[in-house]
């Protein structure tokens, strides 16, 4: 076996015991999980706005974005509720250089996995006591989930993981909306067929246990785009794209129907200026057909205090150290935008 064990990590209980939440702090998280199942169950007309850094790279900066992101949210909260995004395991996509906070909660030193549990702990920990914002991450091992599994407001599956039979099952166990993305093909029945996964009861090995889930009803879709044959980036936020989800939504039987409209990745095809246009052409499709204001649940919008992103090697405050995103000024105008419309 070519693999060396460096050391054996904490079980997420010992992390939680030695990193607690408050009480506290534990009833902010579950009036924001109140609220936030209740645009996902159709009780709220709202929309959630899932937001932030495409990496979570710098615990400072993040913060930093995220306290803008409150100052926003009291202004706009009739319309929209802002789950900041906190991405503690988003590596860059080639996988060359920066590997998440996870790996490397310092992007400049070596991976060191138990620093960078904590540190996502604590960051998560952070944005929650000073900003009262539980937010969302990316479940990349669904084995990790435990670790921030009291503090989470939402949970992303990524166009890569959607297929994984153990990111489906664990899916299924949380009590928390989660997101599925189309699969980078595009295939839009593999996505309905994990949603579907995600929503039934289930026997399964996690963590070393044989454990029973008894199915997530907010689990939903979000479209990304995708990328077709020859390498190139194709939409499906457009109208017909929105009722043809409609459609399949309409013959699954599924609980909660509901879509999250991804502004970048390969709707944008990684222009991330064009995340703006994008939210107001779905919002127009949303007023123009009953349907598709009712599916609508959110958008997904990588944001970050400074435009676009930086390259391997530089060290910018604010800049995304993975994807380009759309800077603070822009971010501000466009939330307020969607409120407006919305």
């Amino acid at each position: 076996m070519n693999m060396i064990f460096e050391k054996k990590l904490p079980i997420p209980k010992e992390v939680k015991e030695q990193y607690p939440l408050s009480d506290e702090l534990a009833k902010v998280v579950s009036k924001r999980a109140n609220e936030i199942s209740d645009i996902f169950s159709g009780k709220s007309e709202k929309l959630a706005l899932i937001i932030g850094p495409c990496s979570a790279d710098n615990e400072d900066s993040v913060i930093d974005y995220i306290s803008r992101l409150r100052k926003v949210q009291e202004e706009v909260e009739e319309k929209i509720l802002i789950i900041p995004r906190i991405y503690t395991n988003k590596p860059r996509t080639t996988g060359d250089g920066y590997k998440g906070m996870l790996h490397q909660p310092n992007p400049t030193e070596k991976p060191d996995m138990y620093k960078g549990i904590v540190a996502i702990r604590q960051l998560h920990m952070r944005a929650l006591s000073e900003t009262g914002f539980s937010c969302a991450d990316e479940m990349l091992y669904p084995e990790n989930h435990r670790y921030l599994s009291d503090i989470l407001a939402y949970v992303a599956v990524g166009a890569r993981s959607v297929e994984n039979q153990q990111h489906r099952l664990t899916a299924s166990g949380l009590d928390l909306p989660v997101g599925m993305k189309n699969p980078t093909s595009g295939d839009i029945s593999v996505m309905m067929n994990s949603i579907t996964a995600a929503q039934h009861k289930h026997t399964f090995i996690y963590r070393g246990w044989e454990v029973h889930s008894e199915g997530n009803s907010l689990a939903h879709a979000i479209l990304r785009g995708y990328v077709n044959k020859q390498g190139q980036s194709m939409p499906n936020y457009h109208y017909e794209d929105l009722i043809h989800l409609c459609d399949m939504y309409e013959s699954s039987g599924l609980q909660n129907p509901g879509v999250i409209v991804d502004t970048n990745h390969a709707n944008s095809g990684k222009k991330y200026l064009e995340q703006t246009r994008i939210a107001k052409e779905v919002l127009h499709s949303a007023r123009h057909d009953a349907k598709i204001k009712k599916l609508l649940k959110g958008f997904m919008i990588e944001s970050y205090i400074e435009d676009g992103s930086q390259k391997i090697g530089e060290c910018i405050y604010g800049k995304s150290i993975t994807d380009p995103c759309l800077g603070w000024g822009k971010t501000e105008k466009l939330i307020k935008e969607i409120a407006e419309v919305w």
